[in-house]
Order: C-alpha cells, then structure tokens, then sequence
C-alpha cells in the first residue's frame, strides 16, 4: 500500500490534469472573406473566450502575465483564417534599437509585442516545451516590429526531443533529463534582417532602428499573410493560410477533422518568457 502523503500528491496531480482538458475552437466557414488588415469588424461576433497564462511559474521576465482573449478560426475557399484580439496597455512596435548613450551607439533591449500560435506534426505533442517527449510543430510567429510592416507572419518549425539533436537548445528537465528544442524558419526569405550601422560614434538621432524592412519576404517562411492593430487598450490581429501549401515544412490543413495545437503572447517578451493557453482542439467538423 502506498504512503498516504504519495497517494495524497498522486490525487492532487490527477485533480490538475483533469481541470486542464483540451478546449475545442470550431473552425467555421464565412460567408465573406475578410480582409488581412487589422479590423476586425468584418467577421462575426461569435468569439470564443481562451485563457492566457504564464509558460513558466516565477518567471520575472513575463510582462503578459494571465489574461483572456478572444479568438476565431474560419475557412473560406482554399484558407483557413484566424483573429484574435487581447488586452495590452501599450503598443510596443521596437526591436532592440540602436541607442545613442553620448559617444556611440549600442542595442537596447526594448522588445515588441508578439504572437504566436502552434499546430501538432507529429509524435506526442506538449503545450509545453521543457518536457521529456518527442515531437514537431509547425507555428506561425507574428511580430510587431519584425513581421507586420511586411504583412505577414514568420513560418516556422520546431522540432522538440529528449534524443540529441545537432546545434538545438538544450533545457535540463526537473528530473534531470536534457531536452532539445530546434527551432528553423521555413524555406525562403524573411522581410527584415539586421540593420547595420557604417559609423557607430557618429550621433544621427537618439533612436536608430536596427531592423532593415526594405527586403521582401518570400518562399514558405512567407506563407502566413498577417495584419496587427493596436488600438484602445488592445492588440486585434488578422492571420491567413492555404490550408495546403505543398510546401513539405508546412502542416497541411485540408479535409481534417480536427488538430491540436496552442497560441502565445508576448508583451515585450522572447522565447520562453511569453504567457500560453492550454491545448486547444481545432475542429475542423
């Protein structure tokens, strides 16, 4: 017979794992197709509520914290769309500027507003990342300062294993396992790349961007079409896809029933210091 203060943890973990179950996101089909910019006031107002919360506990780096937002996944003809919008006091549209500090300029850490949603390709797939299993997401990141001039939202996967994988992340586990994280960008051109500055003591304002924006993204890396607006207190965002691509680093979304997958904010945040829902159930039915 087991302790009773094993059978009292075992009961408190089995407790948690109930209150945490999958929310199924219907995926509906629209009778118009809205356009990617921003305004949400051409889809319907059949929002569905998803709680947000810290990906890590204690994490000190986390601006977003826990919120709620609102989300909408549709189809029409041969694209899968999604909005979603969610509360943010500030507009934070900066990547890591170059900073005049009176004899030269370095990069700040100001950081801009992301958004990121992830979809199961395979194996035994997680919501969370530092974990001891084995499988490939496909995810698409927008980023306020990076992506969205351009209009479009970074394509990308990531590969998550507790076997070695060659130039990945790796996290230590709490039971002291080590787990690699790939992350790639799909195939082709992003839109932006890092803004080199020729004289670095010359003073030509305080703030300098440090992102060149002037290159257009192409290939499968720009395969999400994607649209932000910051406006009264909230983030409203716009994302299309083919549901096939036919690009082979692409999830197909065509003639399924349903697939798993999560969403991700960042309030001036990066990599793990973003705030997650839980497993949602995208159904397809």
């Amino acid at each position: 017979m087991k302790p009773l203060g094993q059978l009292l943890a075992i009961t408190a973990l089995l407790a948690a794992a109930s209150a945490h179950t999958a929310q199924t996101i219907p995926v509906t089909t629209l009778a118009t197709t809205p356009s990617i910019d921003g305004d949400l006031s051409d889809w319907p107002q059949t929002w569905v509520k998803v709680a947000i919360d810290v990906a890590m506990d204690g994490d000190k780096k986390n601006r977003t914290g826990a919120l709620e937002s609102d989300l909408q996944v549709a189809v029409s003809g041969d694209r899968i769309y999604l909005a979603v919008r969610w509360p943010d006091d500030s507009e934070d549209r900066v990547y890591k500027p170059w900073k005049w500090n009176k004899k030269k300029y370095r990069r700040a850490k100001d950081l801009e507003d992301m958004f990121a949603i992830r979809f199961d390709m395979g194996g035994d797939f997680k919501t969370c990342m530092i974990t001891e299993a084995d499988y490939n997401v496909d995810v698409w990141l927008w980023s306020s300062a990076r992506s969205d001039p351009n209009g479009y939202a970074s394509d990308m996967w990531h590969k998550i294993s507790i076997n070695r994988i060659e130039d990945a992340a790796e996290y230590e586990t709490d039971s002291g396992k080590i787990v690699y994280i790939k992350k790639k960008f799909d195939s082709g051109r992003s839109g932006y790349k890092n803004a080199k500055i020729k004289n670095r003591k010359k003073f030509a304002g305080d703030l300098l961007p440090s992102i060149d924006l002037s290159q257009e993204p192409k290939g499968s890396v720009a395969d999400v079409s994607a649209k932000g607006i910051w406006k009264e207190g909230f983030w409203h965002l716009e994302l299309s896809r083919k549901l096939d691509t036919g690009n082979s680093d692409d999830v197909v979304l065509k003639s399924i029933d349903s697939i798993r997958g999560q969403i991700a904010i960042f309030n001036q945040g990066s990599a793990e210091h973003k705030s997650v829902s839980d497993e949602l159930i995208f159904s397809f039915k």
